[in-house]
């Protein structure tokens, strides 16, 4: 198996729900699992899983935020189910969080301002205590303590290699684009089962009550789930799927990077274009591994959670590239792909997982559609200007940069705001 292939498949993963308060219960939960069973916890979080997780819906409950989602880790979470631990929440459990919550039993604070992302859940019973520390990505245990004593300890650095960190900017886009065209399709096919996912995700959101976006979304596509709106029908399935998600509505989303919303993103505008256009499969599974692996490029960069939308940025500039290649775009066309992307949507901010993520993925589609209908037609903004590089790695380079370390004021700013909201 090709290095790139197993980076795709190791990190493509079901996640229920907005990805961290699913991460917060499984740290909750894993802990508790420790000690038989806590009656309170108390749980350390970086700025961007902190804002991440503020007011994202939680699955198979009417709450919300980084204390619900401890809470319905300590009572009800799986961890065996990894990011779908939540997947089995009752109204029962959602009445003992509330009241967790309205006791102080669940205590959630701000830890640092960074990137990378960190939760530290502390599970407290009457005669015990455990502590598990996930880092870097969303199930990435590097540390465990009960009662004071370690009893796992992986070096984190080590552990960040494993997980395929880096690896992807030995390659240049070219290179992508060539492995993309070239590998085995059967290497491949496994990308598939993104596409029957996320269309189940948005189905939900089109049966739903609650997705006032996606109802305009199918009103404004003429009715029609599949219409003759190549960009049209792109947003409707996108963004449904990633309203439904936001709003916490109970199926997963196939996760890339660690974020169901880069997934949903990096998918299904291709598969739109694919049912209008007549793609074969393969081509779709093909511009599908382009787009994650440019996603992961400029991911890799900004870090996993940042103060700018990398659903947008990451994930947009990802589906674009796979949506020029089905058009007959090569490495020029791609190139200016990613310089019409740096250049329009690279400053989009990230205020957590919320329904304001719809929005965002309405104006990543559009922006992603318009700027590969330029390139097509020869338009592009050219490599002076801007942060727009000499190369396209270094342009998605400068993408990643301009969010880590470039708007570390910003994410403190956006964390004080929603720090004060709660106040309130």
């Amino acid at each position: 198996m090709h290095a790139l292939t197993k980076l795709i498949k190791d990190d493509m993963k079901p996640a229920l729900g907005v990805t961290e308060p699913g991460a917060i219960a499984l740290a909750v939960a894993s802990a508790a699992e420790r000690i038989g069973g806590g009656d309170r916890a108390e749980v350390v979080l970086n700025s961007g899983m902190y804002k991440n997780a503020f007011t994202c819906g939680i699955p198979n409950s009417p709450y919300f935020g980084n204390e619900y989602a401890a809470a319905l880790g300590l009572i009800a979470a799986k961890p065996e189910l990894g990011l779908e631990c939540l997947a089995a929440v009752t109204d029962a459990d959602n009445e003992k969080a509330r009241e967790m919550v309205a006791e102080g039993r669940i205590k959630v604070r701000l830890g640092m301002i960074s990137s990378r992302i960190y939760i530290e859940a502390t599970v407290f019973n009457a005669e015990r205590r455990a502590t598990v520390l996930i880092k870097d990505s969303h199930t990435n245990i590097v540390r465990v303590t009960v009662d004071g004593k370690d009893i796992l300890a992986r070096d984190s650095e080590a552990a960040e290699e494993e997980h395929g960190d880096c690896l992807i900017h030995e390659y240049s886009l070219a290179q992508l684009l060539e492995y993309a065209g070239t590998v085995p399709y059967e290497e491949i096919e496994f990308v598939k089962s993104a596409y029957d996912m996320n269309m189940e995700l948005f189905q939900l959101a089109l049966d739903s009550g609650v997705t006032p976006f996606t109802h305009f979304l199918f009103k404004r596509n003429g009715e029609k789930v599949i219409s003759d709106d190549e960009a049209a029908t792109a947003s409707l399935l996108c963004n449904g799927a990633i309203e439904a998600r936001v709003l916490g509505l109970s199926k997963p989303a196939m996760s890339i990077t660690g974020s169901g919303a880069h997934g949903i993103i990096a998918t299904l505008p291709l598969y739109a274009a694919a049912r209008i256009r007549g793609y074969s499969d393969e081509a779709l599974c093909r511009a599908t591994m382009l787009s994650y692996l440019v996603c992961t490029y400029i991911k890799e960069y900004s870090g996993r959670l940042s103060a700018f939308c990398g659903c947008a940025i990451a994930a947009g500039t990802g589906m674009a590239c796979g949506l020029a290649y089905l058009r007959g775009g090569g490495a020029d066309e791609l190139t200016r792909v990613v310089n019409n992307m740096a250049s329009s949507i690279t400053g989009m901010i990230c205020d957590g997982g919320n329904h304001g993520c719809t929005m965002k993925g309405i104006v990543a589609v559009d922006a992603a559609f318009r700027s590969v209908d330029f390139v097509m037609n020869g338009v592009c903004i050219e490599d002076i200007h801007g942060i727009n590089g000499a190369t396209p790695e270094l342009t998605m380079k400068n993408m990643g940069y301009i969010a880590s370390p470039g708007m570390t004021g910003t994410e403190k700013a956006m964390v004080e705001i929603l720090e004060e909201k709660s106040k309130r």
